[in-house]
């Protein structure tokens, strides 16, 4: 009986230690997007180099090619052949 408290207390130790760095990497990951794109808009506000034009276009680039994409797979959907 006391192996299986210890058992089940060391695993929910090592449950709550993996969540926690878990969460941790989470948040590390949502705070280097939140820089990421303060940058990019940023950049789109100061114009001052040729190439932060370049990322507004290459954004536009792939925005369009996804609406493509879900134009090709709602024809698909349907039963229309391309």
């Amino acid at each position: 009986m006391t192996e299986q408290i210890i058992v089940s207390t060391a695993l929910l130790i090592s449950v709550a230690i993996i969540a926690f760095v878990g969460l941790k990497g989470w948040q590390g990951w949502l705070s280097l997007k939140e820089r990421e794109l303060e940058r990019g808009i940023a950049s789109v506000r100061t114009p001052s180099e040729a190439d932060q034009g370049s990322a507004m276009g290459a954004a536009r680039i792939e925005l369009s090619d996804l609406k493509e994409r879900i134009r090709k797979l709602e024809a698909i959907a349907s039963g229309v052949d391309l």
